[in-house]
């Protein structure tokens, strides 16, 4: 499971299915192929073909937050949404939580405070009911274009999803 922010106003919000459209659709569903993750050909468009596999992604909010930057009660409120996808897919072996949002929300989920489970970028936590939840920080533009995410520190997480979840 993949947990992001929030549909982006080019991307899942315009397109209906997540990252698709956005470049940080561009980085994520080219390592999801990459990890067999996926399959098929990224391209744009919610008819490209493309297929996840093993994989699901949701977001931590579920409608474009002003300057994509959900306040509290936004996340508050969008929480349910993420419980009841959670609770209806049971065989879920890790999760990779995509920014310290996702990451928050995530955890107040299974009522975990924050500090006892940090978000970092590679971080790895064992949830209460054990499930795996690694952290990556967002593959945001933004996030790629100052170097704070590479394509190679991204791929190394999918990588180790993999190892935990097997082929």
């Amino acid at each position: 499971m993949i947990v992001g922010l929030a549909p982006g106003l080019k991307g899942a919000n315009r397109t209906g299915r997540p990252f698709t459209g956005d470049w940080a659709g561009d980085l994520l569903y080219q390592t999801l192929v990459k990890f067999d993750f996926a399959k098929g050909n990224y391209g744009k468009s919610r008819e490209d073909g493309l297929e996840l596999t093993d994989a699901i992604i949701v977001n931590a909010v579920r409608c474009v937050p002003p300057e994509n930057k959900p306040i509290g009660a936004e996340i508050n409120n969008c929480r349910p949404f993420l419980r009841a996808t959670v609770e209806q897919t049971t065989s879920v072996q890790c999760v990779v939580a995509l920014g310290g949002i996702a990451h928050n929300s995530f955890l107040t989920l299974f009522d975990v405070k924050k500090k006892d489970l940090p978000f970092g970028h590679g971080n790895e936590h064992q949830l209460p009911n054990g499930t795996t939840l690694i952290d990556s920080y967002h593959c945001s533009r933004y996030n790629t274009n100052t170097g704070r995410l590479t394509e190679q520190m991204f791929e190394d997480i999918f990588a180790r999803v993999r190892e935990i979840v097997g082929k």
